[in-house]
Order: C-alpha cells, then structure tokens, then sequence
C-alpha cells in the first residue's frame, strides 16, 4: 500500500532548499503515484505540489499514454532501463497537452524502488521547432515552384527564339543571298555580303542561346551528348580546357530527370567561368546499381570550407542552392568540396529513376510520450 501524502515527511529529501527552489522541476514517483513533487513541476501541468502528492501519475497523463508510462514505470523500478531520458506528454489542468523534456532513474526511497527525476517543459521550444520545419518545408516547396516555373519559361522563351526570331533570321538571310546573286559587283553587292555575314552570326547566337535555353540535344542525342556538346561550346566561350568522359552513355532517364541533371551541370560549368578563375575542368559520368554519379571539379581558385560545406550561410551564393535543391528534387545528394587555392569539386549522386520530389520533406512524426513517467 502506499502511504498517504500527509504521512511524507519532506525533510527526507536532501538538500529540501535547493530542491523547492530549483528552476527544474523534480519529482518522486512510487507505487505509480506521486510522493513528491516540488512546485516547478507541478507548475508546469497547472497544479500545486499539494494536489499532485498522493495521486496517481494517470491523472496527470493523456489518456492514450497512461498504459505506456506504466510501462516505462515498470521499466525502470524493475532495472531493466533504470535511466531515461526523453520528452513525454503532461494533460495540463485546462485540459491542453504541454511537452516536459524529463531525465528520471530507479532509485530506493523509503526502503522501496522508486522513480525520481528532473524535467523542464520545453512545449513553447518544441512550436518553433515545428513552426521552423514548416518554414523550411515551405522554402522548399517555393524553391521547387521557382524552378519548375522557370524550366518552362525557359523552354516557352527556347521555342519563341528558334521559331520566330530564328525563322526571320532565315528568310532575312535567304533574301540577301537573292540579293548578292543579282547584284552586279560594287558597293551594293560588298554591304550585301557583308549583312549576310552578320545575318549569319546573328542565326548562330539565336541557335546557341535557345539552345542553352532548352538544349534540343538533350531531347533528341541524351544526356551525355548533349553535356559534351555543351562543354565544346564552353571550352570555346572561356578558353577553359575541359575534358569529359565518357562522351557518350545511354542512361535511361526521363526527360525532367535528364533535364534537371542537365541543369546542374550547366550551373556548376557556369560557376567555374565567372569565380574560380580555373584553366581546366574534368567532367566524368558514371552509372552505377540505379545510381547516376557526376563528378565535376576544376583547379581554380576554390571557396571558403564554411561556404562549400553550406552554401545557404552565404546569402550571394544562389547557383550553389539551387544546384543543392534541384539534387534534392530528384531524390539525390549534392555534395561540394574545395580547397582555397586548391580548386573545386562537385559530386552529384541521384537515382536514375522514380518520381520528382514537388514538395520538401517534412519532420520524422512525433513520438507520443507522456511526463511523468
């Protein structure tokens, strides 16, 4: 039988002051039911310490709980698990759930297996932990929209430049050789030609910018041709030597997976001309068990660690968490390592197949718990 609260004698708990006065709250649990309780934490479920000593832990739990903190009870007294330490549910007095981070140990009391412990509520700790996932959740889903917007005003702009703009530049040109064919030689026949030279550079950068708009290679030849054909293009643009192996390798993607790749590869080749001041950069792409590896690195001048290791402390640093979440879309990981001075590499591991992820991952589900036990 337990003794009634009113036969407890407080003065056996050492150091009474220090414990009626301590921030945290403590407790003694026997029986199942409470022997000791100092007013922090009966605090925190809306009690006095009068109105908790002597009754049953169960009151103070949510219903769903009581037969897991019997157990936990039991657990402990009985030495299976004599120390814990975790975040359990209380039932407070107006009948809300608040959320106590506890650290409770079997312990003789009176001659007798008991449970004492200290706990600090932390419910207010764990809404902005929730409120922070959300927003992180959010971002996520914002970012994905972003891009899933811009992909398609990309190909929306790559079909008006090639059709429209490219089909003028065409019949322009057609008509200027028409020109040329019946000009007599002079000045008419020398401005002709040399405007069919500029009309011919004019189709040239159309065809490269809707190409780099909506690469048509990457539709028609893969994602291995169509990154080749890109590097040639950038060797030329930036004088950086690049090398790619292999050039050619059949991977079975469908075209938004091979089109977000594509993307990432782009941005991490356009990094590599504006910062790291590099002469050469090393492409290599492998298939491995369901997995598509892209290695990327270059000898430039490389970054900070603290910026390579996480982009998003360094609000400039936009192509880098783009490239991060576009990787994190396709289920994958993107991984960057640099040394100052020492250069850069980009690893991008992602599975070859299986659905884009529109939304961010949320939060593990809570563990119900309850606190006193």
């Amino acid at each position: 039988m337990t003794e009634p609260a009113s036969d407890f004698d407080i003065s056996s708990i050492p150091f009474r002051g220090l414990v009626e006065q301590a921030l945290a709250g403590v407790y003694i649990i026997q029986d199942e039911v409470f022997q000791y309780a100092n007013a922090t934490w009966a605090a925190m479920t809306g009690h006095t310490p009068e109105q908790l000593i002597g009754q049953p832990v169960s009151r103070f739990v949510p219903p769903d709980d009581v037969e897991e903190v019997s157990a936990r009870y039991h657990r402990r007294v009985s030495g299976v698990e004599p120390s814990m330490r975790f975040v359990v549910r209380g039932l407070h007095r107006d009948g809300s759930i608040v959320f106590i981070d506890v650290h409770g140990m079997a312990l003789e009391f009176r001659g007798r297996p008991a449970v004492v412990g200290v706990g600090i509520e932390v419910t207010e700790q764990l809404e902005r932990n929730r409120q922070l996932e959300r927003s992180q959740q959010q971002y996520q889903e914002l970012a994905a929209y972003l891009i899933a917007v811009r992909e398609r005003q990309r190909s929306a702009y790559a079909r008006e430049v090639h059709d429209v703009l490219g089909g003028l530049l065409t019949s322009m040109k057609l008509n200027v050789g028409r020109i040329l064919r019946r000009a007599a030689p002079g000045e008419i026949r020398e401005i002709a030609d040399d405007l069919n030279g500029l009309l011919q550079e004019a189709i040239n950068s159309v065809r490269e910018i809707s190409e780099s708009l909506h690469p048509q290679a990457l539709e028609y030849l893969g994602l291995a041709a169509a990154m080749a054909s890109y590097l040639e293009r950038f060797e030329k643009r930036s004088g950086v030597h690049a090398a790619m192996s292999p050039k050619e390798l059949a991977l079975p993607l469908d075209s938004s997976r091979a089109t977000m790749v594509y993307r990432i590869f782009q941005e991490a080749l356009t990094n590599v001309a504006r910062h790291a001041q590099a002469t050469e950069v090393e492409v290599r792409l492998a298939a491995e068990q369901g997995v598509l590896h892209l290695h990327i690195e270059d000898n430039g001048r490389g970054m900070p660690a603290a910026i390579a290791e996480a982009p998003e402390s360094a609000g400039h640093c936009f192509g880098l968490l783009s490239m991060k979440e576009r990787a994190r879309e396709l289920g994958g990981a993107l991984a960057i390592a640099s040394t100052e001075g020492l250069g850069t590499r980009i690893v991008l591991r992602v599975p070859l197949q299986g659905p884009i992820e529109p939304h961010g991952h949320g939060g593990q589900g809570e563990r119900r718990e309850s606190p006193h036990d």
